[in-house]
């Protein structure tokens, strides 16, 4: 298993377009795939798998046929309904309420990143309009 820190080579969203349906979606993949490699809740084979496809020593493509993996997901997907289904009806809200939370918190950061991304091709100088005063060349 690799120790990834998030300070290595990672790959880029183009690097995922292999399993991805366009920019944007590979976009989000790469994000989860960094908050898999360090969210300090997640471990065993699914940390495994993000490290591995960030630094690019596993295509994503490989990476979903490899029944080590998805059977860690599965593994996690069933502990969770397993959670969901022992939760009152006060902690599934409360749950409700942090995911919505959470997806608001992610949308603003995204819109966000979305922005920068725009921003620097709107600031672009392109010299004093008009010239120096002197004789305009329309005619």
């Amino acid at each position: 298993m690799s120790n990834y820190s998030g300070n290595e080579r990672q790959i880029g969203d183009e690097e995922l377009m292999d399993v991805a349906q366009d920019p944007e979606q590979a976009r989000r993949l790469r994000k989860a795939l960094q908050t898999l490699a360090t969210n300090p809740n997640v471990g065993g084979r699914i940390k495994e798998m993000a490290q591995e496809v960030l630094s690019g020593h596993i295509g994503m493509k490989d990476a979903i046929q490899d029944p080590r993996y998805m059977d860690a997901l599965g593994e996690r997907m069933t502990e969770i309904r397993r959670k969901a289904e022992d939760m009152t009806s006060q902690e599934r809200e409360e749950a409700r309420e942090k995911a919505a939370a959470w997806m608001r918190a992610q949308e603003a950061e995204e819109d966000k990143e979305r922005a920068e991304l725009d921003g620097p091709s709107l600031n672009i100088v392109t010299g004093r309009r008009g010239g120096r005063g002197g004789v305009s060349h329309r005619g």
